[in-house]
This record gives structure tokens, sequence and C-alpha cells, in this order.
């Protein structure tokens, strides 16, 4: 496995949805894309949800990716009950990595829970 280096953005460079990207807040911090692709490609703002490495056994809103899952060093947990929107060009390039279809229905399953949208 390569080990992962920031570089220069491209020009018409986004974040896709499912990467898991490096967000450069205060420090930088590991979110999850969650807008669409086309919003992504042409809106100012993208939608995430942060990654914490904390793990909250009676919190079931935050499903587990495993260490290597999307590009992640330790076991980490995604805080579906803390979506988010950010400026775009906070998103560090390139991406950690992306999450499997599988993760991704789970975190979809857990954002929907957490914004009763069921």
């Amino acid at each position: 496995m390569t080990a992962w280096k920031r570089a220069t953005k491209p020009a018409r460079w986004y974040p896709r949805r499912g990467d898991v990207c490096l967000i450069d807040l205060d420090k930088e911090r590991p979110a999850l894309i969650i807008t669409s692709d086309v919003l992504n490609a042409h809106s100012l703002d993208v939608c995430v949800l942060p990654i914490s490495t904390s793990e909250h056994k009676l919190f079931s809103l935050r499903p587990k990716l495993n260490a290597g899952e999307g590009g992640l060093n330790r076991d980490s947990w995604v805080k579906c009950d803390r979506p988010t929107t950010i400026e775009k060009q906070l998103v560090v390039y390139p991406a950690l990595g992306s999450v499997s279809p599988t993760a991704m229905y789970r975190i979809e399953v857990a954002i929907k829970a957490a914004l009763d949208l069921d």
C-alpha cells in the first residue's frame, strides 16, 4: 500500500461521495463526504460526517470503520449524528480513500435514523 501524501489540487478536482478526506480546520481531521457528486462538482460547499477514533459503545448512530477502510490508519467511527457543511476549499487533496458500498449503506441507515427520516 502506498503511503498517503498531500498534493496540489488539480483544476476541476472535487471530492466524491464516499471519499474519506482530511478537512483543514483547527487541525486536519478526517471526514466522510456524503453529498452527491453532481453537487460536489458545482457547489462551493460539501456535506461531511466527522470521523473519530473514539468509540461510544452506547451510541448506535456511529458506524465503525475498521483500520484500512477508506484509508484510515485506525479503527474509527463515523459521526452520523453530526452532519456538517464545509467550504470545499477546506478539503485536503487527495482523498485518503473511499468506503465500501456495504459501509456506505450502514452509514446511510444511521444518517436516516439520526435525522428521523424514516
